[in-house]
């Protein structure tokens, strides 16, 4: 008998120490979990930190470059018509009628001329009702000022306009995104020719831009070079989750080609 109770109290107390072992690391594993949570919950806001002060850098950035364009353009475009105006206008002869008469035509032409650029010009004050008309129609809206300045032979097969879907904080990064491809093709690349095409296929978003400048070794100049704009554009796609794939040879020209995970 008083083996069979040393048994007993022997089960009990291993039963006693399972049930306390398991109590311990239930114990163990809820505060990990909760580690865990406090953790990801952190990272979560850290990130989303990150995007909201990259994504009003972005819209600070967009408004820079549609100032940019803007000063360029009253200098560039309008500044010239004005002047040739005034130029036309002094340059009249009231003592010959008939050349004045067509100097006095040739001038109103000029000014409606000045008119209608002032008003696409307005058009573009209006940064963010541009991307609110949608995406296709703010890359469209780059690329004709990028084809107005008469240096580029563009071509835009564009398939986002009339886009049910939108997605604003994207659009203004994808836009931003185009806004730094052109401004590296204006600056270094010294191409004549431009193909920008931008699709919607199974929720991703496709945009590439394709020219036929100098090109370059993209792996030497991504190390020798960051400032050259790389670094931003890999940097703003990996904040939405997109790919980026860049393909250049010396005097091959440059395709670069975006994907995003869309809306």
């Amino acid at each position: 008998m008083p083996l069979q109770g040393s048994g007993f109290f022997k089960a009990i107390i291993l039963i006693s120490l399972v049930f306390f072992l398991v109590a311990v690391g239930l114990i163990f594993l809820v505060i990990i979990h909760n580690q865990r949570k406090k953790l990801h919950a952190k990272e979560k806001l850290s990130m989303n930190q990150k995007f909201e002060s990259e994504l009003l850098k972005t819209q600070i950035e967009v408004q820079e470059q549609t100032m940019q364009t803007i000063a360029a353009d009253l200098h560039d475009n309008i500044g010239q018509l004005l002047s040739l105006t005034t130029l036309t206008l002094s340059s009249i002869n009231l003592a010959n009628q008939q050349k004045a008469e067509k100097k006095v035509n040739d001038s109103l032409a000029l000014v409606n001329k000045s008119i209608q650029e002032l008003r696409e010009l307005a058009k573009l004050l209006h940064g963010e009702q541009i991307v609110a008309l949608g995406l296709g129609h703010a890359l469209q809206q780059e690329c004709d000022w990028l084809q107005r300045t008469r240096t580029y032979q563009l071509h835009f097969n564009n398939q986002l306009t009339g886009l049910n879907l939108n997605s604003p904080n994207k659009d203004l990064i994808v836009l931003r995104l185009l806004q730094e491809i052109f401004n590296n093709i204006i600056k270094h690349a010294q191409a004549k020719h431009i193909d920008v095409e931008a699709n919607l296929n199974n929720g991703m978003l496709q945009l590439s831009v394709k020219e036929d400048g100098i090109g370059f070794d993209y792996e030497s100049m991504k190390k020798a070079s960051p400032g050259m704009g790389l670094a931003s554009l890999q940097k703003r796609i990996a904040l939405i989750n997109g790919n980026i794939n860049i393909y250049s040879e010396p005097k091959m020209g440059t395709s670069i080609t975006i994907e995003i995970p869309y809306p």
